[in-house]
């Protein structure tokens, strides 16, 4: 077995037996374990989606009671007969429309201490059948003692309590209807006035419990934070003649929310959540239904092995070709290298020895080229001021003739020209070094004005810009700014001849219609430069003395 294709391929195919073998031994050992604990997250996902349709159930009542609460708090402008009349029918119309938006209403109502009036009442709405609400006679509060919390609880719990509250399930007065409800108490500078308050239908609620569903007989039910049952979809818990109070088998005290438990004599699972109103939500299901699929799941991975074996020998051959591909490709960026061309194609980029040495040897690649692309650099760098040098110019002047030439659209380009004011009297006067200080500065001016352009020496006292987009619009601008920029420094930092900056200068724009090379701009640059030579010195400018 020499060829390296057929040595990985029986590798493989001993590796991937052995590996299916002790998958499966694994698995047949470890999926009994797993089953409890995906069964308990499935659980609670559904726990919580169940939760949150809930509370948002129950918190639109809560939101509606709220509002309407703060509506008659504000609305109120006094307790006289007349004044809580006016305010009555402007509350009964808000309260109507809030209880109209907000889903499984009942009944809802507004009713006055009788300590405050015993001519205004309240109102009291029902919507027994769904066709709409319709004002029902309201209960006489008066036969009742208000400040006994047992009895007529949507009234005298919140009083009692001062704050919005969630009440435990009642019969509700004159439906003889199971329903819970949220209340919150009414005061006017202080003094309690009364109670607004909204009733949850028992059977809408049973609606969004019954949704709740796992596997084939798993349910939804609802207790109370006491542990009685509230609703149960197979206990009719609404049924009291036998006197007896439904409760749920198990505790629900401390923070562990997954329970296991009997019931009838069949072991259930199940987790229980709190909802916002004081309520528990508990989901169960039937442990037999949770554990019935392990056994199904190792034998569809035993054929599943079986089958990948037999897929894995017919078709490696194949395979192998991908993995010994990097290894060619590594073979042929290495003689294109060795042929002076950088650009490997290396795409494999595995997280293993291979992809390694792959991406090692193309770090290597462009290292090497960005050495070579540096020292390219280099020499288009000019040593003195560290601007581009002629070179570069020359390079960047042959690109823009490309483009005039076989571009699909001219170039818009300028070319500035500069010259260094009597070098030769600063070097031959004052030494090189100091005119070697005296180009600096002039470069300098130069590359902080057209600092968005490449500025180029390319000659002893020459420089030249290449003005392009921004720069090429605003030409006539920075040459401007050039002339400010020069005279500042001469008036405020220049004391010795060679910090001047006496540099004349000339602008050409490439014209397509009578251009057609660079060369041709860049002359008449030169020519517009002398000219600005000439007029500085019929002017008299001479910083440099005789």
């Amino acid at each position: 077995m020499r060829s390296l294709r057929t040595r990985i391929t029986v590798t493989m195919l001993c590796v991937i037996f052995v590996a299916l073998l002790f998958t499966t031994l694994l698995s047949a050992i470890f999926i009994r374990r797993t089953e409890s604990r995906k069964t308990d997250q499935l659980l609670l996902m559904l726990c919580k989606n169940g939760e949150q349709s809930l509370d948002y159930y129950f918190d639109s009542v809560q939101n509606s009671v709220e509002r309407v609460a703060a509506f008659v708090e504000e609305d109120l402008e006094g307790t006289s007969d007349e004044q809580l009349r006016n305010h009555m029918e402007r509350a009964r119309n808000y309260f109507g429309m809030m209880a109209s938006e907000t889903k499984g209403v009942l009944t809802y109502y507004y009713r006055i201490d009788p300590t405050i009036s015993t001519k205004e009442k309240g109102f009291w709405y029902i919507n027994l059948t769904g066709d709409g609400f319709e004002e029902h006679e309201v209960t006489d509060i008066t036969q009742y003692d208000v400040n006994d919390t047992s009895k007529l609880v949507w009234f005298t719990v919140p009083k009692h309590e001062g704050k919005s509250i969630w009440l435990p399930p009642y019969i509700t007065d004159n439906l003889d209807v199971r329903v819970i409800s949220y209340d919150a108490p009414v005061y006017y500078k202080g003094e309690f006035i009364g109670v607004v308050g909204i009733e949850v239908d028992y059977t809408t609620m049973a609606e969004e419990v019954d949704s709740i569903q796992f596997y084939d007989n798993g349910y939804a039910f609802l207790s109370g934070a006491d542990g009685k049952l509230f609703y149960h979809p197979h206990i009719d818990v609404t049924d009291t003649s036998s006197g007896n109070e439904y409760e749920i088998p198990f505790s629900m005290e401390g923070e562990n929310s997954f329970v296991r438990y009997d019931y009838n004599g069949e072991k259930k699972e199940a987790v229980w959540l709190p909802l916002s109103n004081g309520m528990r939500l508990i989901v169960s299901v039937p442990e037999s239904e949770t554990k019935g699929e392990w056994v199904g799941l190792v034998q569809n991975i035993s054929l599943g092995a079986v089958l990948v074996l037999v897929m894995a020998s017919l078709f490696l051959m194949l395979y192998t070709k991908r993995i010994t591909r990097p290894l060619e490709q590594l073979t042929e960026a290495t003689e294109r290298i060795e042929k002076g061309n950088y650009d490997a194609d290396l795409p494999y980029d595995g997280d293993d020895e291979l992809g390694r040495l792959t991406r090692s040897f193309k770090k290597l690649s462009d290292n090497m080229e960005a050495h070579i692309s540096d020292l390219n650099e280099q020499v288009f760098v000019d040593a003195l001021t560290h601007v581009r040098n002629k070179g570069a110019f020359e390079k960047m002047a042959k690109e823009l003739q490309e483009q005039i030439d076989y571009g699909s659209e001219k170039p818009e380009f300028a070319i500035g020209a500069f010259d260094c004011d009597s070098l030769k009297i600063i070097n031959d006067k004052y030494g090189h070094d100091k005119g070697d200080v005296y180009l600096n500065t002039a470069c300098n001016t130069i590359s902080n004005v057209f600092k968005h352009s490449p500025v180029f020496r390319i000659g002893g006292d020459e420089f030249a810009v290449i003005l392009r987009k921004d720069d090429y619009l605003n030409m006539e601008i920075l040459s401007k700014q050039f002339d400010i920029a020069a005279e500042t420094t001469n008036a405020s930092a220049a004391t010795e001849p060679w910090e001047y900056v006496c540099v004349s200068k000339g602008f050409a724009v490439f014209d397509p219609d009578k251009d057609n090379t660079v060369n041709e701009v860049l002359q008449r640059a030169d020519k517009l430069m002398y000219e600005n030579k000439r007029e500085r010195k019929e002017s008299g400018y001479n910083p440099f003395g005789p």
